[in-house]
C-alpha cells in the first residue's frame, strides 16, 4: 500500500493509568509531568501492577478525543488510579486493545462497572479472542485468561475488529493493525506460549493481534504506543514507517517484552537497531524488563525517561 501519513496534531498527551511501577519520588523531566506527591500523603497512592493502561489526550485545532489504550490486569486497579487522579471514566471516547493478553484487558470488567450501559467503540484485531495457555513440558499447562465477547458486548461495547491498518479520528490516530515481522532477531513469543486452534493447541510465537497505536505532533514527529510489543520494538517501528513514509520518531513509549531468558539476548541488538532509528524519547513500561531498561537507559541518556503510574508525557507542537 502507498504510504499515508497521519494528519498532524496539535498535542497529544498520555497519561500512564496502569504500570508495574509506582515511584513518588520521580520528578519532572522533558515532557514527563509527574503525578501529586500529595497523592502518598493522603492514602490516594497509585496503584501498580503488572499490566498496562494509558490514556492518550489527542487535540487538533478545538477539538479533543481521549482515547483508553489498554486496561490493566485486575477489575478495578486501573478504574482506581483514574479516580485517584481525578479522571473521569466517562471522559473516554474510544478505547484501542493492543492485543488479547489478560494484563492488558481485564480492566475493562471495572470500566463497564464503572460507565454502566455504554456504547463506546472498541477496536481490535480478530485474533484477540484466541484462547491461550502457557504450556512448559513437564508442568500441567496453565490457561491465560481471556477476555469474554459476550461480556464486553454485553455492557454495550461496540467491538470493531480489524486485521489491517486503520486510521481514527480523520485521519490523526492510526491503529497499526497486524504487524509484518521482518527482523532476523525478533523471534516472537517463547516456545511455551500456546493458542488453541481448530486443530488443537498449538505453538504461537507470533502473536497476530498485537498492534500499537500512532500519532504525529505537528512539527515534532511521530509518537508510537505500545502495549507489549510482541511483534518486536524494531518490527514495529519500521512497521510504522512503511505505513506512514515518516522517518521520525518524537516518542516510543510502551511494553517493548525483553524480560527473561528468552528474550535477554536480543537486548543488544534492539538497542542496535533502535540507535539507527534516534528517537528523541524513549520510555520503557511493563513488560521492558529491568535488564532492557538499564540497557536502553545506559545506550540512550538524552532520549530515556523511566515511567510510573499516573506519569504524564505532554506533547505539543
Amino acid at each position: 500500500m502507498e504510504p499515508i501519513a497521519p494528519e498532524p496534531v496539535d498535542s497529544l498527551t498520555v497519561t500512564t493509568l496502569v504500570d508495574n511501577v509506582s515511584d513518588i519520588l520521580l520528578t519532572d523531566e522533558g515532557p514527563a509531568r509527574r503525578a501529586p506527591f500529595a497523592l502518598a500523603t493522603t492514602g490516594n497512592v497509585l496503584r501498580a501492577e503488572h499490566g498496562f493502561s494509558a490514556l492518550v489526550t489527542i487535540t487538533k485545532g478545538e477539538r479533543t478525543t481521549r482515547v483508553l489504550f489498554d486496561a490493566g490486569i485486575t477489575p478495578d486497579g486501573m478504574v482506581e488510579n483514574m479516580r485517584r487522579l481525578e479522571i473521569e471514566p466517562g471522559a473516554i471516547d474510544i478505547i484501542v486493545l493492543s492485543h488479547g493478553h489478560w494484563d492488558h484487558t481485564t480492566g475493562m470488567h471495572g470500566l463497564a462497572a464503572a460507565l454502566g450501559r455504554t456504547e463506546l467503540p472498541v477496536m481490535i484485531h480478530p485474533e484477540f479472542w484466541t484462547r491461550r495457555r502457557i504450556a512448559i513440558e513437564g508442568r500441567e499447562p496453565l490457561a491465560l485468561p481471556a477476555t469474554s465477547r459476550g461480556a464486553l458486548e454485553g455492557a454495550g461495547f461496540e467491538i470493531v475488529e480489524r486485521e489491517q491498518p486503520s486510521f481514527l479520528l480523520d485521519g490523526s490516530l492510526l491503529v497499526t493493525g497486524e504487524i509484518d515481522r521482518t527482523t532476523g532477531f525478533e523471534r516472537g513469543a517463547s516456545p511455551a506460549h500456546q493458542a488453541e486452534r481448530p486443530g488443537g493447541w498449538e505453538r504461537d510465537p507470533l502473536i497476530l493481534d498485537d498492534q500499537a497505536i500512532v500519532a504525529e505532533v505537528r512539527g515534532r514527529g511521530l509518537v508510537v504506543l505500545t502495549g507489549c510489543g510482541h511483534a518486536g520494538l524494531i518490527n514495529t517501528l519500521r512497521h510504522v514507517q512503511r505505513l506512514t513514509g515518516e522517518d521520525h520518531f518524537h516518542a516510543v513509549i510502551g511494553g517493548f517484552h525483553l524480560s527473561g531468558r528468552y528474550f535477554e539476548p536480543i537486548i543488544a541488538p534492539t538497542c542496535d537497531a533502535l540507535a539507527a532509528i534516534a528517537p528523541d524519547y524513549v520510555v520503557p513500561t511493563h513488560c521492558t524488563g529491568w535488564r532492557a531498561i538499564h540497557a536502553i537507559a545506559a545506550r540512550f541518556p538524552d532520549a530515556f525517561i523511566q515511567n510510573s503510574v499516573g506519569t504524564r508525557f505532554e506533547f505539543v507542537a
